[in-house]
């Protein structure tokens, strides 16, 4: 799947919220970056906002307001 239908779907997963999506992203980034294992299959130079964005767009990860 390419990264704009990624993106679409994701945006769609948070209601079409940019700031709700733009504000998992970065939290989820901040655990990748600490250690955490991505829960999607990646390739090894995959960047960690691309992760993050698959996994919002797959429901892996919830977002929640507030």
């Amino acid at each position: 799947m390419r990264i704009e239908q990624v993106n679409a779907k994701a945006l769609e997963r948070v209601d079409y919220d940019r700031y709700l999506l733009s504000v998992a992203v970065s939290e989820r980034v901040k655990e990748l970056l600490n250690g955490v294992k991505p829960l999607v299959k990646v390739k090894e130079n995959t960047q960690p906002t691309e992760i993050a964005i698959m996994e919002i767009a797959e429901g892996l990860i919830q977002v929640k307001e507030g």
